[in-house]
C-alpha cells in the first residue's frame, strides 16, 4: 500500500491511461480524484472510490481554483498525474490547419502548464510532493505528419526538467514518462495508416498497455523514487534510442 494518505489528481483520468493509473494508486491507498472534460467518461469510471471532476484543463482560472476545492475536499494535495491530451490530425506541417495546432498545443502544453504550476504551488509549502507528466516518444524523435503532437510533446519534457530543478531544494520530484503508442481511447483520434506506422517503429512489434505505463508512473509518485528528478522514462519497446 505505497499511497496510504495521499491524495491524488490525474487528469484525463476517465479512460485510458490515466484511468489505469487512478485504479493502480486507489488500489495502493490513494485518494483519487479524475479529472476529465467528458461527464460520460467520468460516469463510467467513477467507482471504486475515485472521486470525478468535470474540467476542462485549458482554463487556468477554473484549473487554480479546482487545485484548491479537490485539495480541501481530499484533505491535501500531493501528486499530480497530467495525463490528459489530444493527437491532433495526422498532416504535414505544410497543411496542418492553424486551429488545430492552436487545440493542441492549449491542452497538452498549456493545460499541463496550469496544472503543473498550481498543484506546485499548493505542495511547496509542506516540501512533499509527486508530478509526473505523460509525454511521448514523438516528443524526443518528431513523428512525421504529427507535428503538433510531437512539439507539445517536447514542451512537456522541457517543462518537466526546468520544473524539477526548481524544486529541488524540496522533497517534491518532477518526472516525465514518455511511451511509445499505447492501445486506448487515443487511437479513435488517429488514422489507420499513422497507427500502422507507429506500430512498425516498434522493434517489440506491440503496443503498449495503459497497465504497463501506469506500473512505471506509480513508481515515480511512490516514495521510492526519491532521487529521481527533471527525469524521462522511456517506455517504448526497444523503439528510444537515446
Amino acid at each position: 500500500m505505497r499511497f496510504d494518505n495521499r491524495k491524488a489528481v490525474i487528469t484525463g483520468g476517465a479512460s485510458g491511461i490515466g484511468l489505469a493509473i487512478a485504479r493502480r494508486m486507489a488500489d495502493e491507498g490513494a485518494t483519487v480524484t479524475l479529472w476529465d472534460v467528458s461527464a460520460d467518461k467520468l460516469a463510467d469510471a467513477a467507482a471504486g472510490g475515485l472521486r470525478p471532476r468535470q474540467i476542462d484543463v485549458t482554463d487556468a482560472a477554473a484549473v487554480e481554483a479546482a487545485i484548491a476545492e479537490d485539495a480541501d475536499a481530499m484533505g491535501g494535495l500531493d501528486t499530480l498525474v497530467c495525463s490528459a491530451g489530444i493527437t491532433g490530425p495526422n498532416t504535414t506541417v505544410i497543411d496542418y490547419p492553424l486551429d488545430d495546432w492552436h487545440r493542441v498545443m492549449n491542452l497538452n502544453l498549456n493545460g499541463l502548464f496550469y496544472c503543473n504550476k498550481f498543484a506546485a504551488a499548493l505542495m511547496r509549502p509542506n516540501s512533499f510532493g509527486r508530478i509526473v507528466n505523460i509525454a511521448s516518444i514523438a516528443g524526443k524523435e518528431g513523428n512525421p505528419n504529427a507535428s503538433a503532437y510531437s512539439t507539445s510533446k517536447a514542451a512537456v519534457i522541457g517543462l518537466t526538467k526546468s520544473l524539477g530543478k526548481e524544486l529541488c531544494d524540496t522533497q517534491i520530484t518532477v518526472n516525465a514518462v514518455a511511451p511509445a503508442a499505447v492501445e486506448s481511447p487515443i487511437f479513435d483520434q488517429m488514422t489507420p495508416e499513422f497507427i500502422a506506422f507507429m506500430k512498425s517503429k516498434i522493434p517489440m512489434n506491440r503496443f503498449g498497455t495503459p497497465d504497463e505505463i501506469a506500473a512505471m508512473v506509480c513508481w515515480l509518485a511512490s516514495s521510492e523514487a526519491s532521487f529521481t528528478t527533471g527525469a524521462v522514462f522511456d517506455q517504448s519497446g526497444g523503439r528510444a534510442t537515446y
